[in-house]
């Protein structure tokens, strides 16, 4: 059974069908998908949603697709992690870190996306599906596509990680390495998505796709106890995530499935990339386009296309926005792993310097539930830490050489 009404602009409200359309042709504001709750509030419970498998699709009335799934049936539900240890290094009394390093099958947060795409494009009938990305989304695409069986192409900036690359490779994907910045990629993906007509999931899908990520929300509202946190950190590249994690707990708490959210939304972003960041501490209605210089290529995105709308959310939860160098990025890597076992990638080591830095300023107090967002695995990224960490200790197989070298 569909749930979707249609797709509706975000700035002037005009509707339109159920289609690969992103784009008002009236105001050009980006359009997202509408739902009909009051028929999905007669079928859809907390006893439904905690009797179906452990995946995404658990939301499934809450997802833009018209018939059974058929994409990421292994995708989210992934740990919301109770961090005791690193709340203590941070002086902090309730501590949770929602774990997407570990999301199948390509260990980021954008495997949720691409499943709801995915299972959209093939029921509009796409063969070929494409992406502009600056990594965790070439990967996804590549390995839900050759799960699928669907061609795709997959266009990446050409100084990439090379983790990144070789994790989209293995797939064996259409890979397009363009010598540009990632505004510059996604401007020739929409001019490729507009002339080939193939399935673009950050573009002509775009509406569909991107509300793949209020199933974050969703399992932190529900792993919680069936309450929304009073604060949250997120990272933002394109500001979309900030934005549906929100509207996650907007729609559980209009079907009944929570308290009203009191939740503050905090964005996170690299110095070397903060155009989100910038406008919020300008108190600015403009998102002035930068260009990135940052280790955190993940959010490597100097003109977000939600930036604007991600700066609402902070606006009117009552959160705010902080950025960090590269130097503190490195640390809250370490700092995540030493604490809690957890490696993440630059993009989670963003989000761990910003909330300790928000923390030490005040802005989020200590005694209130804070839920920080680790969206990609550290293994993608190890180019950020080597030579900041420790070297192995170096001893001959022998007892004698292990007791000299390691001096206990």
């Amino acid at each position: 059974m569909s749930y979707i009404k249609g797709l509706k602009c975000r700035e002037c409200g005009r509707e339109y069908p159920k289609e690969a359309l992103f784009v008002c042709e009236y105001c050009f504001g980006s359009l997202e998908v509408a739902y009909d709750y009051e028929k999905i509030k007669k079928h859809l419970t907390r006893e439904i949603i905690e009797s179906r498998p452990k995946n995404l699709w658990r939301y499934r009335e809450l997802l833009p697709i018209e018939g059974n799934p058929t994409d990421g049936l292994n995708s989210g539900f992934t740990p919301l992690v109770k961090a005791d240890r690193l709340a203590k290094a941070l002086g902090v009394k309730e501590f949770y870190i929602k774990d997407d390093s570990v999301c199948h099958p390509t260990l980021s947060f954008k495997d949720r996306v691409v499943a709801v795409a995915l299972s959209r494009a093939k029921e509009f009938g796409y063969k070929i599906v494409g992406c502009a990305s600056t990594g965790n989304l070439a990967n996804s695409v590549a390995a839900q596509a050759a799960i699928a069986g669907l061609k795709s192409y997959i266009f990446i900036p050409a100084d990439l990680e090379m983790g990144k690359v070789i994790g989209t490779l293995i797939y064996a994907p259409n890979l397009i390495a363009v010598e540009g910045n990632y505004d510059e990629v996604n401007r020739l993906c929409s001019e490729v998505a507009g002339k080939y007509k193939w399935a673009f999931v950050n573009v002509n899908i775009r509406p569909y796709y991107a509300e793949g990520s209020k199933t974050y929300g969703f399992e932190i509202a529900e792993q919680l106890g069936w309450k929304a946190p009073d604060h949250v950190v997120v990272p933002c590249a394109g500001g979309s995530l900030i934005t549906k994690i929100l509207k996650g707990f907007k729609e559980f708490h209009k079907l009944g499935l929570i308290p009203k959210p009191k939740t503050k939304v905090y964005a996170a972003q690299a110095e070397g990339c903060a155009p989100i960041v910038n406008a919020i501490k300008e108190k600015s209605e403009i998102i002035k386009p930068v260009k990135p210089k940052t280790i955190a290529k993940s959010l490597a995105i100097g003109n977000p296309a939600d930036g604007y709308y991600a700066m609402g959310v902070v606006k009117e939860t009552g959160g705010w926005g902080e950025a960090v160098s590269d130097e503190e990025i490195v640390e809250g890597i370490k700092l995540l792993a030493s604490t809690e076992g957890i490696f993440t990638e630059t993009a989670g080591g963003v989000t761990v310097a910003v909330t300790r830095k928000l923390i030490r300023q005040g802005v989020i107090p200590k005694d209130e539930s804070i839920v920080i967002s680790i969206t990609g695995n550290g293994l993608k990224t190890q180019e950020a830490v080597q030579g900041h960490i420790g070297k192995p200790i170096k001893i001959k197989p022998t007892l004698k050489s292990f007791e000299e070298e390691v001096k206990l």
